[in-house]
């Protein structure tokens, strides 16, 4: 259900040095004397959003996208971007492209030239409804903690500086009486060089003596003086590896901060929960529990595209079982494979294949898991396990026939591992979280091969 904003402060141009005096006076005029509207200021913690597409800057001024630039695209930015495909005939996905981009520039140059960027709020109103398809992580964050949003949208056009907005929106349902509890938003627009040169003031844009976590939506760049300095700032930075655009690559690059102790989690890992727990599920009947030891066949089935999850479950794998990582082979094609050699503690060989799977219907998340089995050599070995996502993918699986009897699951529906509930779920937790960082350590052994 739609939590419904109250509006303290739609976006407002400011300039960098009055930036905590526009807020304050936000607060100064909503601070409950006399019979107004009560409003409590962020008090939790702060979130700054790395966001390099500048989709919602865009849709904002051509009326399509009538909440706060936040930077994190939930439902809300969805459902502007559906809109604007609608209105330039193209096909409704709800999923930007570089041709929605194109048009939206040249549609923002032309009206800005015309002087009519400026749509009007009736019309965005009429153009996107937010009761109709949810509102953003940015809105839900702000449900259950009042905390400072800073987005930091990179443009490709040319280094004019920065340009500051500030804004404060209210969920309904934390009102209590009079009284509402707020989130302050701050966006900088700019080219990433321009980040850089005000990477301080940056920095002291986040609350003092707050929790901060950094929303890094790009791919890892330890030479972006920008990233090194929010990563040492930072109380952990939170990555998504289902969007690197160099997923191995980028993804030994989380391996190699980890172990340099940076505070670090990726949302990706989060979506192989219900994998893990299933998987170690079929091996907790007492009949079963030793079986888990002769296991040596491991076949993943992924969308192609990103083979990170992949590569991330058989490095839990492979640290819950001690194996050790010898070799890796990588086959390109209609299928993109992965053949992986380890060792068990005995000498053991386990053959391991990771298969980038072309599908017709892609998911919202780019490399998420299709099927994977376990199997053994030895045919008496009662430890054959399929898990699956779909119906096809328990079916292929199954296919590849063999005389051991499987114990088959198909994975219930993943709704709660969509990219917003993640990353709320992640600004609740504290602390390391210890068996990523096992499982990661064992992944980098594999990326290293």
């Amino acid at each position: 259900m739609t939590t419904p904003l109250v509006s303290l402060q739609a976006p407002k141009d400011v300039s960098l040095d009055y930036i905590d005096n526009e807020l304050r006076q936000i607060w100064q005029m909503y601070s409950g004397s006399g019979d107004g509207l009560a409003a409590t200021r962020a008090s939790t913690f702060s979130i700054l959003v790395y966001e390099p597409d500048a989709i919602q800057p865009l849709l904002s001024a051509l009326g399509f996208y009538t909440g706060p630039i936040d930077g994190i695209a939930g439902p809300r930015t969805t459902s502007a971007i559906k809109a604007a495909q609608k209105a330039y005939n193209f096909e409704v996905t709800g999923v930007s492209s570089p041709e929605l981009m194109n048009k939206l520039q040249e549609e923002f140059k032309a009206k800005s030239a015309q002087g009519k960027v400026n749509i009007t709020e009736a019309t965005a109103v009429k153009q996107y409804s937010p009761d109709m398809e949810g509102a953003g992580i940015a809105d839900a964050i702000a449900s259950t903690n009042p905390c400072r949003i800073i987005a930091l949208v990179s443009t490709t056009e040319e280094d004019e500086g920065v340009k500051a907005q500030v804004s404060a929106y209210c969920p309904v349902n934390k009102r209590s009486e009079n009284s509402l509890i707020c989130c302050e938003y701050i966006t900088i627009t700019g080219v990433s060089s321009a980040f850089e040169r005000i990477s301080g003031i940056i920095s002291e844009l986040m609350i003092p003596d707050l929790p901060k976590f950094i929303w890094w939506k790009a791919g890892i760049d330890e030479e972006y003086s920008l990233f090194q300095r929010l990563t040492k700032e930072c109380d952990r930075i939170i990555v998504d590896s289902s969007i690197f655009a160099q997923p191995e690559i980028e993804l030994l690059k989380i391996g190699q901060l980890l172990e340099k102790d940076i505070p670090l989690s990726d949302i990706n890992w989060a979506r192989l929960s219900s994998w893990q727990e299933l998987t170690a599920e079929a091996f907790d009947p007492p009949e079963r529990r030793s079986s888990i030891w002769e296991v040596d066949q491991v076949t993943i089935d992924y969308e192609k595209g990103n083979p990170n999850q992949a590569l991330m479950f058989l490095g839990w794998l492979a640290s819950r079982l001690n194996w050790q990582p010898k070799s890796c082979e990588r086959e390109t094609g209609d299928y993109d494979i992965h053949k992986v050699t380890l060792t068990n503690p005995e000498g053991k060989i386990i053959k391991a294949e990771l298969a980038g799977i072309p599908v017709g219907d892609w998911g919202e998340i780019l490399g998420d898991l299709i099927s994977l089995k376990l199997t053994s050599t030895n045919l008496n070995a009662d430890c054959c396990t399929v898990l699956c996502s779909e119906t096809t993918g328990c079916m292929r699986m199954e296919a590849g026939g063999g005389a051991q009897s499987c114990r088959v699951q198909q994975v219930t529906s993943l709704a709660d591992q969509e990219t917003e509930n993640l990353l709320s779920k992640e600004l609740q937790r504290w602390g390391k979280d210890a068996l990523y960082r096992e499982s990661m350590a064992f992944t980098k052994q594999i990326l290293e091969l």
